[in-house]
C-alpha cells in the first residue's frame, strides 16, 4: 500500500465514501424526500388545457391553494393514484382547491384526452409542451406532485404516489391559513 492510501485508510476517509455520500443525497434529493418547507415559489408558468383555454400561475392560480400534478398515461404508478387524486379534489373542491393535472410532452394527446374523458377527470387537465416541466425544476419522473400555497409558495413536492393522509392534511392547513 502506498502512504497515500494507508494515510487515507487510517484515517476512514477513502474517496469511495464520498461518492456512495454524493449518490445518496443525489436519490434523496430527486426522490423528494425534502419538501421544499414553503421556502420556493412557484414558477410562473401557463398551462394549455385540452380545450385549449390556457392558464396561469401568476393569474389565474394568484392567491389559490392548488396542486400541479405532472403525470403520464403510460406511467403505472400514475394511473393507480389518479383515482385518489379526484377523491382528494373532491373533497377539498368546495373549500378552494383547484387541480391542474399536467400530461408529459411525450404523451399522446389523443390518449390524453381519452383518459380525461373516459375517467371524467373533474379538474384541469393539461397538455404541456415541455415548458411547464422545466419550469418546476425539470420534471421528468412522474407522477410528480407539487402543493402550492394562496402565497405562491410550494410546500411539498411529490415524487411518486403521496401519502394522502399526509396531503389531505396538508391542503387542509393551507385551506385555513390566511
Amino acid at each position: 500500500m502506498s502512504q497515500d492510501t494507508q494515510e487515507t485508510s487510517a484515517r476512514g476517509k477513502s474517496p469511495l465514501r464520498y461518492i456512495v455520500m454524493a449518490v445518496v443525497a443525489g436519490v434523496i434529493a430527486c426522490t423528494g424526500y425534502f419538501a421544499f418547507g414553503g421556502q420556493q415559489r412557484a414558477p410562473d408558468a401557463t398551462f394549455t388545457l385540452l380545450s385549449g383555454q390556457k392558464i396561469t400561475t401568476s393569474a389565474d392560480l394568484k392567491g389559490k391553494v392548488y396542486l400541479v400534478n405532472f403525470w403520464a398515461t403510460s406511467c403505472e404508478t400514475c394511473m393507480k393514484e389518479m383515482p385518489e387524486m379526484i377523491n382528494t379534489y373532491n373533497r377539498f373542491k368546495d373549500r378552494g382547491l383547484e387541480f391542474v393535472a399536467v400530461a408529459m410532452s411525450y404523451d399522446a394527446p389523443m390518449y390524453v384526452t381519452n383518459y380525461a374523458q373516459t375517467r371524467n377527470l373533474p379538474f384541469k387537465v393539461a397538455m404541456d409542451d415541455g415548458s411547464a416541466a422545466k419550469q418546476f425544476g425539470n420534471v421528468q419522473l412522474t407522477p410528480t406532485t407539487f402543493v402550492i400555497d394562496k402565497d405562491g409558495k410550494i410546500l411539498k413536492r411529490y415524487v411518486g404516489e403521496p401519502t394522502f393522509a399526509e396531503l389531505d392534511a396538508l391542503l387542509d392547513k393551507a385551506l385555513k391559513a390566511g
